[in-house]
């Protein structure tokens, strides 16, 4: 009992202005910016992605003419074009169908953030101006997915594919046996 008051008090900020900012800001759950920053990345790689198919499975024709004639890769001042345009522009375009429908449901999120960063990268290379208007904002998005995860409102957290599923049960577990477990798992997930 003591202990828990003096965790608590250990926990409360003693300056005014950080007192205030933790009430104000406290407001918000943390799942809530999570959740629209996936929604957000998501959103116009999705929307590209519906552009590039002709029905189900049928790369569209402009698709393919723009990967083997229009997109260039800009690598030290030379412009060359893609490798095999057509399996480029398939996993390309299955990719921006593929992974925005991941992070919108919050499953496998790490994995899709990094597969959209690493298509902004390549994104990047073939327009190299427009670093500013997009892609350094989409790469920003896709780090802070990678960093922070889904949060709470995701198929991950549910299932457990985000590591707090096990780190819950390991504190049950601890709490449950009364053992000191409980008290080093709060001081390691504080």
């Amino acid at each position: 009992m003591i202990a828990d008051v003096a965790a608590a008090t250990a926990l409360t900020p003693s300056n005014p202005v950080a007192r205030v900012t933790s009430v104000v800001f406290g407001l918000v759950p943390a799942w809530l910016p999570l959740l629209v920053l996936r929604l957000a990345l998501a959103r116009p790689f999705f929307a590209s992605g519906l552009t590039r198919w002709d029905g189900w499975f049928t790369l569209s024709f402009g698709t393919k003419i723009l990967f083997s004639q229009e997109y260039k890769l800009h690598i030290f001042g030379a412009e060359i074009p893609f490798p095999m345009p057509e399996l480029v522009a398939t996993m390309a375009s299955t990719a921006e169908i593929v992974l925005p429908i991941l992070l919108a449901f919050g499953f496998l999120t790490r994995w899709a953030g990094l597969g959209l960063l690493c298509m902004t990268g390549v994104i990047q290379l073939t327009y190299p101006d427009g670093w500013a208007n997009f892609h350094l904002y989409w790469a920003a998005m896709a780090l802070a997915i990678i960093t922070f995860g889904p949060g709470a409102i995701s198929l991950d957290r549910l299932i457990g594919l985000d590591g707090w599923a096990t780190a819950s049960a390991r504190f049950i577990v601890a709490a449950t046996n009364g053992s000191t477990a409980a008290q080093r798992f709060r001081k390691k997930f504080r």
